[in-house]
């Protein structure tokens, strides 16, 4: 079952339960605790099914503190400014849910790449090292970053998820996942470090919301890495 179906079983239970201890206090027919109940079951089914749990994203997303979306800000500047200077196509970002739905996406949004022109260079041998190391250490830029500025990360499992799918893909041994993971991880973070000033232009813009050519322009004086 989804996560998102999940958190709205327990929400259920909790107002089944509140209503219930409260019913006698106000007067509640007991068949409110039931109605609510199935009202959050129904649209749990709805939700995981049809809407693949978008609905319940944009509610959660509701109750994000002020300081979680700046760690998904900064989170995502580190991806963009990785993937810009490693030279990996970006087609656009998001930092909330709702707006990665606007863009067809699904999730809680992120920057998104031009993957499909990665892995057809990845076929070829002479080549799937470096793009191997570039697509790493962007994948990895969102801990770094956000390392960078709180001490630790909260996010970036799926970020580790899909380096760990891009590795099994490429038919690397699963005994170096954590060993490359570190690499790409500190390569990220050094990069980061090399270009703050440009990371930090890159944070106030995406704060902004400017549009993709925009944050590019903005990171064309900046030197490009070739090599992570």
């Amino acid at each position: 079952m989804q996560q998102t179906a999940l958190n709205l079983i327990v929400i259920g239970v909790f107002l089944m339960t509140m209503t219930s201890l409260l019913g006698g206090i106000f007067q509640l027919s007991p068949f409110v605790p039931a109605g609510i109940t199935a009202a959050v079951m129904a649209f749990a089914t709805v939700d995981t099914f049809n809407w693949q749990g978008r609905g319940m994203t944009l509610f959660l997303d509701l109750f994000t503190p002020a300081e979680q979306r700046q760690r998904i800000l900064h989170h995502e500047a580190g991806h963009f400014l990785a993937g810009y200077l490693l030279s990996i196509p970006i087609t656009g970002y998001s930092l909330t849910p709702w707006e990665a739905i606007k863009q067809g996406q699904t999730g809680q949004g992120g920057v998104s790449f031009d993957l499909d022109s990665v892995e057809a260079s990845l076929k070829n041998p002479q080549q799937m090292n470096l793009l191997l190391e570039r697509l790493s250490t962007t994948l990895m830029a969102g801990i770094a970053a956000e390392t960078n500025l709180y001490g630790k990360a909260l996010g970036g499992a799926n970020d580790r998820d899909q380096l760990r799918q891009l590795l099994a893909k490429l038919g690397i041994s699963v005994a170096s996942y954590q060993q490359r993971e570190q690499w790409a991880l500190l390569q990220a973070k050094n990069l980061l470090d090399r270009h703050q000033d440009a990371y930090q232009d890159l944070v106030t813009a995406m704060a902004a919301r400017a549009p993709l050519e925009e944050c590019y322009r903005l990171l064309k004086p900046d030197p490009s890495e070739r090599s992570a």
